[in-house]
């Protein structure tokens, strides 16, 4: 399995795309998680390499503008495109109800009827509940709130097999409702608004967001093999990588992934 990291900054970034990731298997076999603040998420999957058609199974963590909205692109293209006969197949766009009654609702208002009337002919939007499971590109997914106070967000826990898991938290803390699923997982993906050291400038906590510190404090304490760190700011985005890997060192022994914008991981 590979994940390619489209985006990996917070809502306000310039110098990155807001964060959102794919999840391949096998080829053009993809899971996308969220979709950035916008057209640009069609940029990011031509450097990946990735064509947009190919993606088929998306989920959405929540619906924040710089999460959900070039998930909209998307859903545009693909009504247009089947409006002409020129996409083939069905795909499937998970979320919890606030999500999926966005996405629906934008595509409704913005689409041409005859565009919008692909939404649950061809493109499925599927409600996820709290602790239930679906099967994905065939690996078992269970998706899970979050527990915000923010934003009604969901995360979930891929099964990758021999007993192996992926979690993503979203871009909050973990919260104690979700340590079950992060507990000794081979993989956790985590936001980490800013280094420790210079939260008295960013406010991550103002934000409901973690520090590196915090993140592999709690990677540590959960028994976390691999820990990978998201959805941060980017005034530092040059030596971004080297400043949270050295904090980050201090306090998780695990492997440490701090990717760039289009970085792409052996899982």
């Amino acid at each position: 399995m590979k994940l390619t990291m489209l985006g990996t900054g917070n809502a306000a970034v310039t110098e990155c795309y807001n964060t959102c990731f794919v999840i391949e298997d096998k080829p053009k076999s993809y899971l996308l998680v969220d979709g950035g603040g916008g057209n640009g998420l069609l940029r990011q999957l031509k450097h990946a390499g990735i064509n947009w058609m190919d993606i088929r199974q998306i989920f959405v963590t929540h619906k924040h503008l710089d999460h959900i909205m070039g998930i909209m692109w998307l859903v545009r293209f693909m009504c247009q495109l089947m409006d002409h006969g020129r996409y083939k197949g069905e795909a499937d766009i998970y979320g919890h109800e606030d999500v999926i009654h966005a996405i629906r609702t934008i595509a409704t208002e913005l689409l041409l009827p005859r565009e919008a009337a692909f939404l649950d002919e061809r493109i499925h939007l599927n409600v996820v509940r709290d602790g239930k499971t679906k099967v994905i590109n065939g690996h078992a997914v269970t998706f899970f709130d979050i527990g915000s106070t923010k934003e009604r967000q969901f995360g979930f826990s891929m099964d990758m097999g021999e007993g192996r898991r992926l979690v993503c938290c979203g871009d909050e803390p973990c919260h104690p409702c979700e340590e079950g699923y992060v507990r000794d997982c081979e993989w956790l993906l985590h936001e980490a608004f800013c280094l420790y050291s210079e939260a008295d400038i960013f406010k991550p906590y103002e934000k409901h967001h973690s520090t590196v510190k915090d993140a592999c404090e709690l990677a540590e304490r959960l028994g976390v093999k691999n820990l990978l760190l998201y959805h941060t700011e980017d005034k530092n985005i040059c030596d971004r990588k080297r400043l949270y890997t050295e904090e980050g060192r201090k306090y998780f022994k695990g492997g440490l992934y701090v990717p760039e914008d289009l970085e792409a991981i052996e899982l």
